[in-house]
């Protein structure tokens, strides 16, 4: 109510007006986002996370060309990783089923690596940055452990070689923290977010701790960071932070994971494990085919679960969820599993 209320009231007033002129909301919710991660980072606001992965690539290209007496301009990326579907973010895709010749030529510069160890072998005297998902959403709901994360961040910052850390599903407490960087106690350079940001309304950002390296022209948006969208974040913030301040998202998490545990315990038939942090969760299937057996018959119960990866059934429940809401969901799940 608090959301839909917000979005009204600003509707009636002002939608959106040139970004020539001081957005009152973009302000105070850009702060909100500094404050809330902790990190001294300036905020550049798109209206979708692959619009917030090119400004990032974009900084990253900058950085390399002005930072430099030789041009860095390479990123590095992981395999099952997604970052967009722009030519550009689809080429930083680590997935080849992305990179078909419709759309080709791609932008060069991108290379793909199996683990964070292999990272350390690509990096050369062109390579400008690493990005990187903390948790691979379309690879498996796969998080990685936290101290190689750890070490890579200070590696690359003895290399001054960018740390980008693509939050456009983690970010905005879906881990736990506001964001994954914190759950992962590292600083980023840059950060990028969307999805859960404006509760439903478009909107996407960047988070950067190198302010001024883009000049004025580089980059802009014509409706990004407009009232409406920044007014709907202003209102996300304010509610997900009391629910994180007064304990309720963790006992939410708390309980997600133990009704997660016991359908994996009791389904050890069909899977192996669980996967993800917080309420960005998986059951990793014995194989495909359980996968989307699985998927279908939630369907036909009124439950949507997704596929993520080979063999992962990926849940992604709302962050307000209710104890009755998660027991009715899992009520129902058992009903899609139990005939397999």
């Amino acid at each position: 109510e608090k959301l839909t209320n917000a979005i009204c009231e600003q509707a009636k007033k002002i939608i959106h007006i040139s970004n020539l002129q001081v957005i009152e909301p973009q302000a105070k919710l850009a702060q909100k986002m500094v404050e809330l991660s902790g990190y001294d980072m300036g905020v550049f606001f798109a209206n979708s996370g692959a619009e917030a992965n090119e400004g990032a690539i974009k900084i990253a290209r900058k950085y390399g060309e002005t930072k430099f007496e030789n041009k860095r301009y390479k990123v590095i990326t992981l395999e099952h990783s997604f970052h967009g579907r722009t030519i550009t973010t689809v080429k930083a895709t680590g997935q080849k089923s992305f990179h078909t010749s419709n759309f080709s030529p791609y932008p060069a510069g991108f290379s793909y690596e199996k683990s964070i160890e292999d990272v350390y072998k690509a990096i050369d005297d062109e390579t400008v940055a690493v990005l990187i998902e903390l948790v691979q959403g379309e690879g498996g709901v796969q998080p990685f452990e936290k101290e190689e994360i750890q070490k890579l961040a200070s590696h690359l910052k003895e290399q001054n070689i960018l740390l980008i850390v693509d939050e456009v599903q983690t970010g905005v407490y879906r881990t736990g923290e506001f964001l994954a960087s914190n759950l992962y106690e590292i600083e980023p350079d840059i950060v990028t977010l969307a999805k859960g940001l404006g509760g439903g309304v478009p909107i996407g950002a960047v988070m950067t701790k190198h302010k001024s390296v883009l000049s004025t022209g580089d980059h802009g948006s014509t409706f990004g960071g407009n009232y409406l969208s920044t007014a709907a974040g202003l209102a996300v913030l304010d509610i997900l932070s009391e629910l994180y301040d007064n304990g309720t998202l963790h006992e939410t998490l708390i309980y997600f994971e133990q009704k997660l545990h016991e359908i994996a315990v009791k389904h050890g038939n069909l899977f192996e494990k669980e996967v993800g942090l917080g309420l960005m969760r998986g059951l990793r299937a014995k194989n495909a085919e359980i996968q989307g057996m699985v998927i279908k018959n939630s369907l036909t119960e009124g439950l949507v679960v997704l596929k993520a990866g080979r063999n992962t059934v990926r849940f992604l429940p709302s962050l307000t969820i209710s104890k009755n809401e998660i027991d009715e969901g899992f009520k129902r799940f058992e009903k899609a599993i139990a005939s397999l």
